[in-house]
């Protein structure tokens, strides 16, 4: 993923202009940390909101086809929050711009793998208006120290060959791809979890939750402000 450039509008992610740039797993305390909120089964609808908001190509790169609105409901209405882990990335409007579903595959690994190595695919989708400013690569890092926690040996993202932003984060992290006609695969080893990876997913998790919940104040106080303005 290219560096980008510095923009008026990057605060509303609370994202820096090096954001781009191939680094370590974000923390607490740098300067460009981005809050990542969990997001749980009472979230459906928003996340089904987000991903009707991705027009035809973007539906066909993060699904592999052009998904229909049934289609994307089904894939949501499938998802086993009590198996997976679903993230996303809120703008200062709340808006749910980026999501990520890390998806448990037991059993599964790369070629010639051990059977008892236990995978977890790895699937991202980002509005345009989140674009550009690493929101992908942050997901993904992010994926990375939950995959651990949940003691898999690999993250596997399958996507089109043509899906280069996506392999692309894949290949900076250190993933083997493997293309096979239009479709890849781009296995990454994990190391085994910590403590410190399990206290860094707690933290992360609770001051992601923390921020959410001010903003939304703010936003209805705001709100609640102008109605009153409007009606003085």
């Amino acid at each position: 993923m290219t560096a980008i450039k510095p923009s008026s509008d990057l605060d509303r992610f609370g994202l820096g202009p090096d954001l781009g740039a191939p680094n370590p797993q974000p923390s607490l305390s740098g300067d460009h940390w981005v809050p990542i909120r969990d997001l749980h089964a009472r979230h459906r609808r928003r996340i089904l909101d987000h991903l009707l908001h991705l027009d035809e190509r973007d539906r066909y790169l993060r699904f592999g086809f052009p998904a229909t609105q049934h289609q994307m409901a089904q894939y949501v209405a499938s998802i086993d929050f009590k198996r997976d882990e679903v993230f996303g990335i809120f703008d200062r409007k709340l808006r749910l711009v980026a999501v990520a579903h890390l998806a448990a595959l037991p059993g599964h690994g790369p070629h010639e793998a051990h059977p008892d190595t236990q995978a977890m695919e790895f699937g991202v989708s980002v509005l345009p208006s989140g674009r550009g400013k690493g929101l992908g690569m942050r997901l993904f890092q992010h994926a990375i120290t939950h995959a651990r926690n949940q003691h898999a040996t690999h993250m596997m993202i399958h996507a089109l060959s043509e899906n280069a932003p996506m392999l692309r984060i894949a290949a900076k992290a250190g993933a083997v791809i493997e293309q096979d006609g239009p479709d890849a695969q781009a296995w990454l080893k994990l190391p085994p979890d910590t403590m410190g990876s399990h206290l860094d997913s707690s933290l992360q998790s609770l001051a992601a939750e923390v921020i959410y919940r001010v903003k939304y104040r703010v936003m209805h106080i705001s709100d609640w402000l102008r109605m009153l303005m409007t009606s003085s």
